[in-house]
């Protein structure tokens, strides 16, 4: 979002504006701006500031505190570690070393397809399927070193997939039966 330009600006003082009468919006108003637009980065943040009076050190502060903000674009697939302790002993650092030796990126890191980023979670809290890992929201169980390439695959093959005519995506009409004639 380097230089953001007025349609941008427009957009994330529209966000501002809709969260004015909040007591505390400031994680409705950031929750807002990173699902329209997938980071936060400080230009934006100093906006933010400037719109709702809220110190540029207090939103950087939470845009850093919680896992689910980003000062830097995300991939199209976020994927996600969890590194807590149920996950932690039984492998989750061999998977998410896994993960980074198949996709070539450090945690914390995004392809320069921007097709996948890693990271590093502190817990899932799905202890019991551990070691879990979430893909945009989809977690998977039990995940071992060894299914790492196949799921990476999967999530290749399904974007090389041709999206279906819409023909072949509409359910077809059931044809309606004939009238009895009355007797």
């Amino acid at each position: 979002m380097a230089g953001l330009n007025a349609a941008a600006k427009k957009k994330i003082v529209s966000i501002c504006d809709r969260y004015k009468n909040e007591e505390t919006p400031l994680m409705m108003i950031l929750s807002d701006i990173q699902n329209e637009y997938g980071y936060i980065p400080l230009e934006v943040q100093e906006l933010v500031s400037d719109k709702t009076g809220i110190s540029v050190a207090e939103i950087y502060g939470v845009v850093t505190f919680y896992s689910f903000f980003s000062l830097t674009p995300k991939g199209k697939y976020v994927i996600g570690c969890c590194l807590g302790t149920a996950c932690y002993v039984k492998g989750a650092q061999a998977v998410l070393d896994a993960f980074s030796d198949e996709l070539g990126i450090k945690a914390g890191g995004t392809t320069p397809d921007g097709m996948f980023t890693l990271d590093a979670l502190r817990c899932l809290g799905a202890c019991g399927i551990a070691p879990a890992v979430s893909i945009n929201g989809k977690v998977y169980p039990k995940v071992a070193e060894k299914d790492v390439p196949s799921i990476i695959q999967s999530i290749k093959d399904n974007e090389a997939a041709p999206a279906p005519k819409a023909a072949e995506a509409a359910p077809a009409k059931a044809a309606k039966a004939p009238k009895k004639a009355k007797a």
